[in-house]
């Protein structure tokens, strides 16, 4: 940067602090903290069980702000607290829980599940907490330098994080709307635990339960229709879900599931290749093709990415140019996180991690210590990726580790599963607190409390995942299946299944269906970004296909449901209105429904419910 942009720079950033920072307002408040630590670990539980069911990780940061608001709004209501819970302790707040909501993001809950389904090793429970909590630890550290060019320089869009600012904005000036959007989330809560009590909960004085699935009685290719997985299923989970994606998205996982479960399967099973009709028969074949469109069409669209690659490979060498710790010519000297807090961050956390990879995963400490380096360069392109796109590239970034590793550890399946997870783990808690960041920069918050806070939201989120999913997951059996499919963990085991072993270890009709599916991924990827915009609407999702592939065919028939009543929403209200409605109505129905199915798979292997 030339020195005239660099003054024009700091000039800025001192505006900033002049007439947008708030430093005297309460922030990282010990009500946040605990706050925040709490609602994330519940939202932990609810990601949990949705991506064992999906394989997406959903909003945290924007049902945690409007829980915040509404719960504390109450308890100034009822004089339980004196003081207004203000819009700087309530983005505090939501980065606390954001550190912990998404401890099943990064691979986390892809890497364990597979380790799990083809190796059947389980780490112990304090590895697996130490393990994610440092790989989440060192993603946060790893945002540091790369913070005030991103969010406060290039100003990038960062749109998660600008729709918090604005949520909390709206929130926090206009009480109407506040508890408007606060009673639908309560009110969606309480209908999604309905349906998760009517179907799942089972005792001496309820000893009935409603239908996974409603399907008719008629038969498909000599099958019931069930048996093909066609059906509706008898839950708000996927409702919600599909409302919180983009109408192409829904479209595409309906076009996916009739193209699998009424084309593909039946004329694999009518030529002998799919032997068993049931969702875990078909989806150990269709899963090679879908894990196909998913990585072809992740990497294709990284690759059209290639400018931020290139401006975020030229920023790794500000991670080591010599910085002062305090500059009286930087305005920001005192406000930002310290340069140096980055360094320090790895040199204490890095030792540990590159350990616990050689003691649970069988990663040569010289290979562990190799990841930590790569593990930067992959938060350094997750972040900018993310604050240009609002898509955290795990899928491509996992894969390239995996490759690399692949290498690097021949024939080694483990380190091939673990390694990508490090990778991943910091590329993703890296672009999450830069995202909330961004909502911070925009509200006037200290970035130094923001850190601190996601930090808090790591510890409570290792600490919830790992035993909440050694509860619900008791062994392999479990995954794979229609209760929890596990797509991204079956794309996961099958991409380091696949690199360790070699194409010749799959059936001759998986290959061709893998070569289908890299044409398709790479081809639906090139066109969504080679057509013009306005056509782009038209073709189908990759992501809504290859996942319709891994999952039962009645989620995606839920999700296109859901997906559809949010798009008919926006066309009758507008954008703007209709998402204050459907982002927290669709928010409920996941959290309802997956917290109380999680409580009963608890309460079911602690003996207190009957199976």
């Amino acid at each position: 940067m030339s020195a005239a942009a660099e003054a024009e720079a700091l000039a800025a950033e001192k505006a900033w602090r002049d007439t947008v920072y708030r430093p005297d307002e309460p922030q990282l408040t010990l009500r946040a903290i605990l706050f925040g630590m709490v609602v994330g670990a519940l939202l932990c539980l609810s990601n949990l069980y949705i991506v064992l069911k999906t394989g997406w990780s959903v909003g945290v940061t924007l049902t945690a702000v409007i829980m915040g608001w509404g719960f504390f709004s109450l308890l100034e209501r009822v004089g339980l607290s004196k003081r207004p819970f203000g819009m700087l302790e309530n983005n505090a707040m939501s980065s606390v829980a954001s550190g912990a909501g998404y401890m099943t993001g990064g691979g986390n809950m892809a890497a364990l599940p597979a380790l799990l389904m083809l190796t059947t090793l389980r780490p112990e429970s304090w590895v697996l907490v130490l393990w994610f909590a440092g790989v989440a630890a060192l993603g946060v550290f790893a945002a540091i330098p790369i913070k005030r060019q991103l969010v406060n320089r290039e100003k990038l869009p960062f749109p998660t994080g600008t729709a918090t600012a604005e949520t909390i904005r709206l929130l926090h000036a206009h009480e109407g709307e506040g508890r408007k959007q606060a009673q639908w989330l309560l009110l969606a809560g309480v209908v999604g635990a309905f349906f998760s009590f009517l179907r799942d909960v089972k005792t001496s004085w309820k000893t009935w339960t409603t239908p996974d699935v409603l399907s008719l009685p008629v038969t498909f290719h000599g099958q019931a229709l069930k048996a093909w997985t066609l059906g509706v299923e008898g839950g708000v989970l996927m409702l919600g879900g599909g409302a919180l994606m983009s109408f192409r998205t829904g479209w595409s996982m309906l076009i996916g599931a009739g193209l699998t479960f009424g084309i593909i399967a039946p004329a694999m099973a009518d030529a002998g290749v799919i032997t068993t009709i049931s969702f875990k028969g078909i989806a150990g074949w269709t899963v090679w093709m879908g894990a196909a469109v998913l990585v072809s069409s992740g990497l294709t669209s990284f690759a059209f990415q290639w400018r931020s690659v290139v401006k975020a490979m030229s920023e790794l060498k500000g991670l080591v140019a010599k910085k002062p710790a305090t500059d009286e010519g930087d305005p920001l000297a005192g406000v930002e996180c310290a340069p140096a807090w980055f360094p320090l961050g790895f040199l204490v956390l890095g030792p540990p991690v590159a350990f616990l990879a050689w003691y649970a995963f069988e990663i040569p400490l010289w290979a562990g210590l190799l990841a930590l380096p790569l593990a930067v360069v992959m938060g350094v392109i997750a972040a900018r990726v993310t604050g240009e796109t609002d898509v955290t590239p795990t899928k491509a970034l996992g894969p390239v580790t995996q490759l690399l590793y692949a290498g690097l550890l021949p024939g080694k399946l483990v380190p091939n599963i673990m390694s990508a997870n490090l990778s991943g783990g910091v590329g993703l808690h890296a672009a999450d607190l830069l995202t909330n960041l961004k909502a911070g920069y925009l509200l006037g918050a200290s970035p130094r409390k923001q850190f601190f806070g996601q930090l808090f939201g790591v510890v409570a989120g290792a600490a919830v995942v790992v035993p909440a999913f050694n509860l619900i997951v008791s062994d392999a059996s479990a995954l794979g299946g229609t209760e929890f499919p596990a797509p991204s963990a079956q794309v996961w085991a099958n991409v380091s299944k696949m690199l360790v072993e070699g194409l010749s270890a799959l059936h001759p009709t998986a290959r061709w269906a893998a070569l289908i599916g890299l044409v398709v991924g790479t081809a639906l990827a090139v066109l969504e970004v080679k057509l013009p915009k306005e056509k782009r609407k038209y073709v189908p999702s990759a992501s809504g296909i290859g996942i319709a592939m891994v999952i039962p065919a009645y989620n995606s028939l839920m999700m296109f449901v859901g997906a559809a009543w949010a798009e008919w929403l926006r066309r009758k209200k507008g954008a703007q209105e209709a998402d204050q409605q459907s982002m927290p109505i669709a928010s409920g129905f996941i959290a309802g429904e997956s917290l109380l199915g999680v409580a009963v798979k608890m309460l079911v292997a602690f003996g207190y419910l009957q199976k």
